[in-house]
């Protein structure tokens, strides 16, 4: 058996759904990579500015040379709605990935190892410096799409790729899975933002992904009313995929997170001293409890409520983050202006509020009419 077939016949046993392996060199993006961060459609996820190098050459992560293993692990599922009606990105509904990645690839490296492919190496689970789609698709694992994710035949957009590079020069996989995009524009024309700029440029500034998981601080006003229900991350481009519709139902894999089978928008909301336990191990803990809060308030808006206008009243008035306190008031403004009551609180919470930019949006919202 040769090395390559002992890296697939043991990816396989392990679980994992794709293998490839691609060159330890310079992804074929990487010159698009670069033009993209030129341009500022990084938003502010600085770390990929400051990992240009690495990211670019991913001969820096292991100077020794070799391969990167790329793996890929299916968690189709159906969409994934909170108490309430927020919407949450599939990937995040189960056990944090990351935490299932790893330990799946330190058990991938351990059997390695013990079949004489051992030696210093990097793991990866989507945080890591390297260009995962670019050199997935170039080890045949799947193929990028007009949403600058990637896609595989049998899985669609629905999984996630993980990295182990190795300190041996294996033989590449070249032949990439059938299928391409051919001439839709589903997700480009499905895009509530148009943040798919053209086909493969996704810009972060204006994509709600970034605005619920990665963008910190008060919520973009100019993106709010777009976000509709999405109170973390955002499938839209996916769900409207193709290749996606026949994917299995792989639920079971990762599970259902407390914070979304039992939680709610308003329960997001109100999360407090308790968050950390309620969302451990969870990816729904990225933006932290602020930001948690935040999508919850904004969300909120596009599903009104009696409980939604009480907890968003309560946020308004008694929360700790004057990000929360603000998007409360700006949620109140859009979706129960017409209430005096809430009138009145707004232009209370705008008199007294102590930050300067929540006082200054919270008096724009005073001046919201019904």
């Amino acid at each position: 058996m040769s090395r390559e077939e002992i890296v697939f016949e043991i990816a396989h046993e392990l679980g994992f759904d794709l293998c490839g392996i691609a060159p330890l060199l310079p992804p074929p993006a990487a010159g698009r990579f670069e033009a993209w961060l030129d341009a500022g459609r990084h938003a502010g996820m600085s770390w990929l500015e400051r990992d240009r190098a690495r990211l670019v050459d991913p001969r820096r992560l292991l100077p020794e040379g070799g391969s990167i293993v790329v793996l890929g692990l299916a968690h189709s599922r159906g969409a994934v709605e909170l108490e309430g009606g927020g919407r949450v990105a599939r990937y995040a509904a189960g056990r944090d990935y990351h935490n299932i990645g790893n330990h799946r690839l330190r058990r991938f490296a351990r059997r390695l190892a013990a079949a004489g492919l051992g030696g210093r190496n990097r793991r990866i689970v989507d945080a890591g410096p390297l260009l995962e789609r670019s050199h997935a698709a170039r080890a045949g694992v799947g193929f990028e799409s007009k949403a600058a994710n990637l896609l595989h035949p049998r899985f669609g957009p629905w999984f996630f790729l993980m990295e182990l590079v190795i300190p041996h020069e294996l033989e590449p996989t070249t032949e990439p899975p059938p299928g391409s995009c051919g001439t839709c524009t589903a997700c480009l024309d499905a895009c509530p933002t148009g943040a798919i700029l053209e086909p493969g440029v996704v810009d972060a500034r204006l994509c709600l992904s970034h605005a619920t998981i990665e963008h910190a601080g008060h919520a973009d006003v100019d993106l709010r009313e777009r976000t509709g229900p999405w109170a973390f991350g955002c499938d839209v481009c996916s769900e409207v995929c193709p290749w996606g519709a026949k994917a299995p139902d792989l639920a079971t894999r990762f599970g259902t997170h407390r914070a979304v089978e039992s939680g709610s928008l308003v329960a997001w909301l109100e999360a407090g001293q308790a968050f950390e336990h309620d969302f451990e191990a969870s990816p729904l803990d990225r933006p932290g409890r602020e930001g948690v809060a935040r999508n919850a308030a904004i969300a909120l808006a596009s599903a009104p409520s009696d409980a939604g206008r009480r907890a968003l009243l309560r946020a308004l008035t008694f929360d700790p983050a004057a990000v929360v306190r603000e998007a409360s008031g700006w949620a109140l403004a859009r979706a129960h202006a017409a209430d005096a009551g809430v009138r009145g609180a707004l232009e209370e919470a705008a008199r007294r509020e102590p930050d300067a930019t929540a006082k200054e949006l919270l008096a724009r919202w005073v001046r919201v009419r019904p």
